[in-house]
């Protein structure tokens, strides 16, 4: 358990680094988010588990996006620092779309990344944010099956 634990905090870590290019660099072709993807050190499962996080936000960006402004009102997304912004996409992208993943960890690995590779004062910020989509916008019932999800990996 500790080191798909570990392996998926890697594919998290990776998934942020090509969120944070794509937003840089304005790249979109999925062609080359790949080949981004392929070019990392990393091994082939958290690679791939980064790839399905990445592909899955980029293509729920819009949406995302209007969610996190919804419940920030007065925060712009844009002004936001890069590397926040992106990791509440991808958490965003875990507790909306992916009911394999418990919600709590989805928050924790958030709020580890942004005090990792951000400011110190992001993990109560990102915390916040999750906190309010989690509460605000989470489907019914979702909670329960990511805990099946989760009693099911630890089998």
């Amino acid at each position: 358990m500790a080191s798909k634990m570990k392996r998926r905090s890697r594919a998290r870590e990776l998934a942020l680094q090509t969120l944070y290019q794509v937003d840089l660099t304005r790249e979109t072709e999925r062609a080359n988010i790949d080949a981004f993807l392929d070019e990392q050190d990393a091994e082939d499962e958290p690679r791939e588990f980064a790839r399905s996080l990445v592909h899955g936000t980029l293509e729920h960006k819009e949406e995302i996006d209007g969610t996190i402004a919804e419940v920030t009102q007065n925060w712009a997304i844009s002004r936001m620092a890069v590397i926040d912004r992106n990791v509440l996409r991808l958490a965003a992208h875990e507790l909306l779309h992916r009911d394999d993943i418990p919600p709590k960890v989805s928050v924790n690995e958030a709020i580890e990344i942004g005090k990792r590779f951000s400011t110190t004062n992001s993990g109560a910020f990102i915390n916040g944010i999750l906190d309010k989509i989690m509460n605000q916008h989470r489907p019914a019932g979702a909670d329960e099956q990511s805990e099946a999800a989760a009693e099911e990996e630890d089998a």
